[in-house]
C-alpha cells in the first residue's frame, strides 16, 4: 500500500467524520479549489483562507489549506485580481495548493467543535445540551468560587482572546455553562433556560439576546468570533496527524504559527 496522501483522501477522512449532510443549507463545505489527486506532503489549517494562510502555505511549500470558514459562501462569476478573494484562488490555484472549508458540519459535531471549547476552558461534566442544534454544557473545573469577572478572564486567557464583553454584573455566581463557539444561535434559548444554565459563552450574541438572558438570570461572556473557533483547530491538526502520520500539519492563526506536533 502507498504511503502517499492524496487531496481527496484527507477530504473523503474529513467527510467521514464531518458528514456534509450535517452542514446548514446556506454553507459551502467540501472542495473549494484543487485536485483531489494531487499528492499532500504538508497541510495549512486555518480559521480562514486569509492572504497570511495562503503566504504561508507557499512559503511552506504546502499543497493543501483546510479552513473552517468557506473561502466562497455564493456563487463567483469570475476569479480575477479585482478582489480578494479571486487573488487568493487565483495565488492557490498558480501554486497547486487545494483548499477545503469544514465549518457548520464541524460545528454540528459537539463532541469535537464546542467541546474543544470547554476543554480548554478546563471543563468537567461536558456533555451536548438537549434541545439545542450545537453547543455543550459544562461545570467550571476549579473548587473555589470564582464570580463572572474572575470567569471572563479565565476564559480569555483560556482561549486566547483580546478580551470578552458582558452586560451582566460580574459579582455573579457562575456554575454550570453553555458555550457555542461562533455566532450564538437562538433557537437554544428554551433549552438553555430548561438546563438551569446560569452563564452562556459565545463568540457574537446580539445585544438584545444579552437583555433577554439578563433578564432571566442568565449571564453572557462575549468572547470574539475567532477566539471561540479557534479553540477547534489543534483537537483537528491531532485528528488528523493521527490518520495521515506521513503528512506535516501546521496551525495558522495570521499572527501566531504553530508547526511542532501536537
Amino acid at each position: 500500500m502507498s504511503n502517499k496522501v492524496t487531496v481527496d483522501d484527507i477530504a473523503m477522512f474529513l467527510e467521514s467524520v464531518f458528514p456534509l449532510e450535517n452542514a446548514e443549507d446556506y454553507d459551502n463545505c467540501g472542495l473549494i479549489a484543487g485536485d483531489r489527486e494531487a499528492i499532500v506532503k504538508r497541510c495549512v489549517l486555518s480559521l480562514d483562507t486569509t492572504g497570511k494562510a495562503v503566504e504561508y502555505a507557499i512559503s511552506n511549500k504546502a499543497e493543501m489549506i483546510i479552513s473552517h470558514h468557506p473561502l466562497i459562501f455564493v456563487g463567483m462569476l469570475s476569479i480575477t485580481e479585482d478582489d480578494y478573494k479571486g487573488r487568493l484562488l487565483r495565488s492557490m490555484i498558480q501554486c497547486d495548493i487545494a483548499n477545503y472549508a469544514c465549518h457548520t458540519n464541524l460545528d454540528m459535531t459537539n463532541n469535537y467543535g464546542n467541546y474543544a471549547i470547554a476543554t480548554a476552558l478546563c471543563g468537567v461534566n461536558i456533555m451536548p445540551l438537549e434541545g439545542a442544534n450545537c453547543g455543550v454544557v459544562f461545570e467550571p473545573g476549579y473548587i473555589d468560587y470564582m464570580n463572572l469577572g474572575h470567569f471572563m478572564k479565565y476564559v480569555e486567557n483560556g482561549l486566547n482572546a483580546s478580551g470578552c464583553i458582558s452586560i451582566c454584573s460580574h459579582e455573579r455566581k457562575v456554575g454550570k455553562v453553555f458555550c457555542q463557539g461562533g455566532a450564538f444561535d437562538e433557537s437554544a434559548i428554551p433549552a438553555i433556560i430548561d438546563s438551569d444554565v446560569d452563564t452562556v459563552i459565545s463568540g457574537e450574541i446580539k445585544h438584545h439576546i444579552c437583555v433577554l438572558l439578563d433578564e432571566l438570570g442568565i449571564s453572557t461572556i462575549i468572547a470574539g468570533h475567532s477566539a471561540t473557533e479557534q479553540a477547534y483547530l489543534p483537537k483537528l491538526k491531532k485528528t488528523l496527524e493521527e490518520q495521515f502520520p506521513t503528512v506535516e500539519f501546521m496551525i495558522n492563526f495570521n499572527d501566531e504559527t504553530h508547526i511542532k506536533k501536537a
